[in-house]
């Protein structure tokens, strides 16, 4: 039975009218599993993820709260079925980026990242990058977006999900 990822990050809130696109809570609420990569900002966005069922994963960002920094990690390792992928919220500059996500992630499929707001999917010799964007700011994107990843036979997919403008 494959399993299903709800993948956010740079969620920044509170901050003025910002919310959680509708589409993003649904996929959510309909995942086995959420993980966030962290600029939650507030305690309280966290608990938002936790209320909609889900277990959630996460790491805490460069902007999240004292409180946040304290508890959740730096960097964390979700495993589903025999797919291990790590998790980061800043993996550095484009250049040479999976070479040093290899390197803190040994043994891994996969890295989820945030940081940038920029959706990527890159794979190289076997690892995946993937960064979801940004579902409440943009900036430099097209579009407010998330993924989803599914494991299925220990095989990782991800998608983007384009939430408009």
């Amino acid at each position: 039975m494959a399993t299903t990822i709800a993948i956010v990050s740079d969620t920044h809130m509170p901050k003025g009218r910002r919310e959680l696109p509708e589409k993003c809570v649904r996929i959510c609420r309909e995942s086995d599993l959420i993980v966030h990569g962290g600029d939650f900002m507030e305690a309280s966005i966290l608990e938002l993820f936790k209320s909609f069922g889900p277990p959630v994963v996460a790491v805490h960002g460069n902007v999240d709260s004292k409180d946040l920094r304290n508890w959740l990690p730096e960097t964390t390792t979700i495993e589903v079925e025999s797919v291990r992928i790590g998790l980061i919220h800043d993996s550095g500059s484009k250049r040479g980026r999976i070479e040093r996500m290899r390197a803190l992630f040994p043994d891994h499929d996969a890295v989820i990242f945030g940081h940038s707001h920029l959706p990527l999917h890159e794979e190289e010799e076997g690892l995946q990058i993937f960064n979801p964007g940004s579902p409440t700011e943009r900036r430099r994107s097209p579009f407010k977006s998330m993924g989803v990843a599914r494991v299925d036979g220990g095989k990782l997919d991800f998608d983007l999900i384009d939430l408009g403008v």
